[in-house]
């Protein structure tokens, strides 16, 4: 009988080429006895942009345009022709931009594209719809907007667009229709806010309507207690020191802007030539 026998060497070898050929399975092996180099692909782009540097993009296409309806809706139509979705995010991203920035015309034509193409329908997008049409004095428009709000949506209407419109009638001095809404407001039920019940009872004092004052103050009395975020943390503080709390953080900031404006005039002294 022949006995075959392999040395201990061997064996070694065996078990490390095993271990190789699992660790290099991954690898896509060529003819030259390498792994193949790859290179990245034409019809993808490493430089991915996101919501912001679109809603930025956004913002400066439409600020140059004029207010030719066809114009903006033409550009708009433009920048989304290669979104697969409607890109909302980006929209509102962008609507967030022109109201910090106070371009009210933009937002409503950039609403009205948005709700044309059937996105968008929300209280939220409703409501910067109005606030820019009061803050554009297009009041027709914002009246228009808000009867159908508030007959599409009669007990559900959030208490924000009373607050609104009551604010607007506030403004403008229109205390009939301002006192309509106060009464829809009480007959449905809806607590109005502490600004409200102020702007209803200055309204009541400069008519000479005292009665009228004092039951709304007996019917809803100022709060004991509200809250303010100071320092990031939600503070409970009574009503009658609020005052007092914000005359002093209006005192430390109007500090800080004078710091400010000290620095700024320090460094232009010592960049300005002798």
């Amino acid at each position: 009988m022949l006995g075959f026998r392999y040395s201990l060497p061997l064996i070694i070898k065996g078990f490390d080429s095993i271990n190789i050929s699992r660790e290099t399975s991954n690898v896509v092996v060529c003819a030259a006895k390498g792994p193949r180099p790859r290179y990245p692909r034409v019809w993808k782009s490493r430089r991915r942009i996101g919501t912001i540097s679109k809603s930025v993009k956004l913002v400066n296409c439409i600020k140059g345009l004029s207010n030719v309806k066809e114009e903006v809706y033409g550009s708009l139509d433009s920048i989304i022709a290669w979104e697969l979705e409607f890109p909302l995010i980006t929209v509102k991203k962008a609507l967030k931009i022109l109201e910090d920035e106070k371009e009210w015309k933009r937002i409503i034509q950039v609403i009205k594209w948005m709700l044309s193409k059937g996105q968008g329908r929300t209280m939220g997008t409703y409501f910067t719809l109005l606030n820019a049409l009061a803050e554009d004095d297009r009041l027709d428009e914002a009246e228009e907007l808000w009867m159908k709000i508030f007959s599409d949506n009669l007990e559900s209407t959030p208490r924000i667009f009373f607050d609104k419109m009551i604010s607007i009638y506030y403004q403008r001095e229109m205390h009939d229709k301002m006192f309509e809404i106060f009464a829809d407001m009480e007959e449905l039920g809806v607590k109005p806010g502490v600004s409200v019940v102020k702007m209803v009872g200055n309204v009541f004092q400069k008519l000479g309507m005292l009665d009228k004052y004092d039951k709304l103050n007996k019917k809803y009395p100022p709060p004991k207690w509200e809250y303010r975020y100071i320092k990031g943390q939600r503070v409970r503080i009574q009503a009658k020191h609020l005052n007092n709390i914000d005359n002093a953080t209006k005192g430390v900031r109007k500090d800080e802007e004078t710091m400010k404006d000290s620095d700024e005039l320090d460094e232009a002294a010592e960049a300005s030539p002798n």
